[in-house]
């Protein structure tokens, strides 16, 4: 069991989280952009991410599905 550690600092466990979790690529390929793109997108506040202990951005698979759906709508 990794802990997860939201943006905003308050640790959880990944058991908590209702989805899965996606890098920066799996993203990046969902929306044909490169991934420092989605860095920048979440550095901005434009995409909420999860901070691994090792400090790596992980994004919500929900979160990133409305927005590829609203993309493309």
């Amino acid at each position: 069991m990794i802990d997860i550690i939201p943006h905003n600092g308050a640790a959880r466990k990944d058991d908590d989280l209702d989805d899965r979790l996606l890098t920066g690529r799996e993203v990046a390929a969902l929306f044909r952009v490169d991934a420092q793109t989605v860095g920048r997108w979440a550095r901005s506040g434009r995409l909420s991410s999860l901070r691994t202990p090792g400090g790596q951005r992980r994004y919500r698979e929900s979160e990133v599905r409305a927005l590829v759906v609203g993309a493309a709508a």
